[in-house]
C-alpha cells in the first residue's frame, strides 16, 4: 500500500480512533499508544482489505480488540457479560439536554461510567455507529448492544447530573444525533 494512501487514511480517522481509545483507555498516553499499535496492524496486515468503505470499521474493531488484549496482558480483565435488558431508554428530552451540553462535561461525565458501557455509548453518540455497526465492532450481539446502550445512558444521566451540580457548564451546540441507527 502506498504511503499516500496510508496518510489518507491516518488523517481520516485518527481524531474519532483517538476519541473512542481515550474513552476506552481513560489517560491520554494509552489512548495515543492504542492508535499507534491499531495503525500499524494496519500497515502490516490491514492492506489485504480491498473495500476502502470498510477501514473505518476494521480500524475499530482491531483497536477494541487491542484494548481488551493489553487488559488481558495486565491481569486486569474482568469478563464482560450480557447484561439483562432494563431501563428505559432515555426520554426525547433528555437528548435534547445532553445535546446542548459542552462536549468537555459530556467526556468527563462518560469516564465516570463503566467501561463496559462506556465503549457502546462512544460509539453510538461521538462516533454515529448502527446498533449493527456497534455489535460488529464489539463482536456482541445486537441486543447486548442495546442493553449495554441502555444501562450505559442511565450511567450516563447520573454522572452528567453530578458534572452540571459541581459547576456550571458552558452550553455549547454539540452535534446533533443523526436518526435512523437501528440498521
Amino acid at each position: 500500500m502506498g504511503s499516500e494512501v496510508f496518510t489518507q487514511l491516518v488523517d481520516a480517522h485518527y481524531a474519532s480512533l483517538y476519541r473512542f481509545a481515550l474513552s476506552l483507555a481513560r489517560n491520554s498516553a494509552d489512548a495515543g499508544d492504542l492508535v499507534q499499535q491499531t495503525f500499524f496492524i494496519w500497515a502490516t496486515k490491514g492492506h489485504g482489505l480491498r473495500e476502502a468503505a470498510k477501514a473505518k470499521s476494521w480500524l475499530f474493531t482491531t483497536l477494541y480488540r487491542e484494548f481488551l488484549r493489553g487488559r488481558r496482558r495486565d491481569a486486569r480483565s474482568t469478563s464482560l457479560e450480557d447484561l439483562p435488558p432494563g431501563e428505559a431508554d432515555v426520554a426525547a428530552e433528555e437528548v435534547d439536554r445532553v445535546a446542548r451540553l459542552d462536549a468537555a462535561t459530556v467526556m468527563t461525565a462518560l469516564q465516570s461510567v463503566e467501561e463496559v458501557f462506556r465503549a457502546p455509548l462512544t460509539l453510538f453518540y461521538l462516533e454515529d455507529l448502527s446498533y449493527q455497526e456497534i455489535a460488529e465492532t464489539l463482536d456482541v450481539p445486537i441486543g447486548t448492544v442495546m442493553s449495554r446502550l441502555s444501562r450505559g445512558k442511565a450511567q450516563l444521566r447520573t454522572a452528567l447530573a453530578r458534572e452540571e451540580s459541581a459547576g456550571p457548564a458552558k452550553v455549547v451546540p454539540f452535534p446533533a444525533a443523526k436518526g435512523g441507527r437501528q440498521s
